[in-house]
């Protein structure tokens, strides 16, 4: 029984995440050859401020920039 779980930022439709799931077990029914009542797709959903790459929140790294063009024009 495959397990497959994806984080995901929150904002996408229930349907976005049904089309996923779909994509993602047709794609492991194919590739394994096992049948799609054994897939499982586990989705969480974070929130902007709960994901970090490179040890910053993209939400925080946006603001720093649109700080950073402000004082730039100021000047």
């Amino acid at each position: 029984m495959p397990i497959i779980e994806m984080h995901l930022l929150e904002g996408r439709t229930t349907e976005q995440k049904s089309g996923a799931a779909k994509a993602i077990t047709d794609a492991i029914t194919s590739s394994l050859g096992v049948r799609a009542e054994s897939v499982r797709i586990l989705i969480t959903e974070h929130r902007s401020a709960e994901f970090y790459v490179a040890g910053v929140a993209p939400a925080l790294k946006a603001q720093q920039a649109a700080d950073a063009e402000l004082n730039k024009a100021e000047d």
